[in-house]
């Protein structure tokens, strides 16, 4: 249904009745409406229940940054187990649910996140940073000058799938399949047809399963290499996984590496766009990098939300969540928490504290590869500042369909010729 066209997603958020309120839409995200809704619940019910009105089921937002550091940190009560419903507001059925390392609890959790701790270790890290730096430099040379093209087609996607591609050692020739198997993975039935139905979800994931499989029977014969394949097929807490289990861990680690760094490639772009003098700021004193690409990830958000279930009955900020409850942290909203973050609706390259953000999660699921994908971000903008007094935003990008990615589909640039 289209919206009227005097249609304002703002006032409605502030006057709807508070119980009619779904911040899990994924239409407004696809919009670009969902900030208001999670302003309206940090202020007036920051632990909120969501009943029947969602099309997720009934579920729990936790919407301050506090409490949601509460929630993070009780592992023991707030579970991530794919067998409770796993990380995301939306529940597969039981049958096609897929064990993953962060859908798990303490210790396999821990156990089995230690096998590919060591890929973003420091020293592959300085491994990685040529390879990166030559790859960017390729990217944005080969960009066309003084005409309208897409950002996510061609900066955010080859450069996640070539960093993909290094970090599987999977065959390069055909990195364009990690992409199509991250958004195969994180779409809903109900973005526009992109994935038909969980059948059609589970035929793209056999089709993984088989292409991955194949590296493992290689990489399982020969001694240890540093490359994920390897290690998950090596190491003492994975080698034993059952088919299920190896493609969970597969999807986390393709999702993870992607989505978080693609959508913050775009959204920067769109985010210096939108403020100017910001973009000055940074042009002026590019040791402004870091900080830059942190605001740039607490902006963005790339990873709304993360959902948790219940195992027993529990008070939260005046709430009472009972066991078997569907609990949702809003990252998203965490990050623009002004009793934590000071002017969090700003866009601030020179942020006094700018890693405060929670987009990469806290506590024992804190994202793996966060040091990799502030790597990448920073490479990128040192390269931009270098070549490309402004990249010209021409249109509103096209936001995906979906509440759990927080990301661009497109957005239309242009740099002057």
């Amino acid at each position: 249904m289209n919206a009227p066209v005097n249609y304002d997603p703002a006032h409605e958020a502030w006057t709807m009745p508070l119980d009619r309120v779904d911040p899990a839409n994924p239409a407004r995200f696809m919009a670009g409406a969902e900030l208001p809704y999670l302003a309206r619940l940090r202020r007036d019910a920051p632990v909120h229940y969501t009943a029947e009105n969602s099309m997720f089921g009934p579920y729990w937002s936790v919407c301050r940054y506090n409490d949601i550091m509460q929630v993070e940190l009780n592992t023991e009560v707030f579970s991530s187990s794919w067998a409770h419903g796993g990380i995301s507001v939306r529940d597969r059925p039981k049958e096609l649910r897929i064990p993953m390392f962060i859908a798990m609890d303490p210790p396999v959790h821990d156990d089995q996140r230690k096998v590919v701790q060591p890929i973003v270790a420091p020293f592959n890290l300085q491994k990685f940073e040529a390879l990166i730096r030559e790859r960017t430099t390729m990217v944005l040379d080969s960009l066309p000058r003084g005409e309208t093209f897409d950002w996510v087609e061609k900066v955010s996607i080859p450069l996640t799938t070539m960093m993909l591609a290094s970090l599987f050692d999977f065959p390069f020739e055909d990195r364009h399949l990690l992409s199509h198997w991250s958004d195969c993975s994180t779409m809903p039935v109900e973005a526009n047809g992109f994935i038909k139905s969980e059948e059609h979800r589970e035929q793209v994931f056999g089709e993984l399963l088989a292409y991955f499989t194949k590296l493992w029977n290689e990489r399982v014969n020969e001694p240890p290499r540093p490359d994920l394949v390897s290690m998950l097929a090596h190491g003492e807490a994975t080698k034993n996984m059952t088919p299920r289990e190896y493609l969970g861990n597969l999807i986390l680690l393709i999702v993870g590496g992607n989505d978080t760094t693609r959508n913050s490639m775009s959204g920067g772009v769109l985010f210096m766009h939108q403020n100017p003098a910001e973009f000055a700021k940074l042009k002026a004193n590019p040791k402004l990098v870091d900080s830059a690409v942190s605001e740039i990830i607490r902006y963005q958000t790339p990873l709304a939300h993360m959902r948790r279930t219940a195992t027993q009955d529990y008070e939260l900020g005046g709430q009472q969540i009972k066991a078997g409850d569907k609990v949702v942290m809003w990252y998203l909203s965490a990050n623009r928490d002004g009793a934590v973050i000071e002017d969090p609706d700003a866009f601030i390259v020179d942020r006094k504290r700018p890693r405060q953000h929670i987009s990469f999660g806290f506590g024992i699921h804190r994202c793996v590869g966060n040091r990799l994908a502030e790597l990448q971000l920073k490479i990128l903008w040192e390269q931009l500042l270098a070549r490309f007094p402004s990249i010209e935003v021409m249109g509103e990008p096209k936001r995906v369909f979906s509440s759990f990615v927080r990301g661009y589909a497109s957005l239309p640039v242009r740099i002057p010729a």
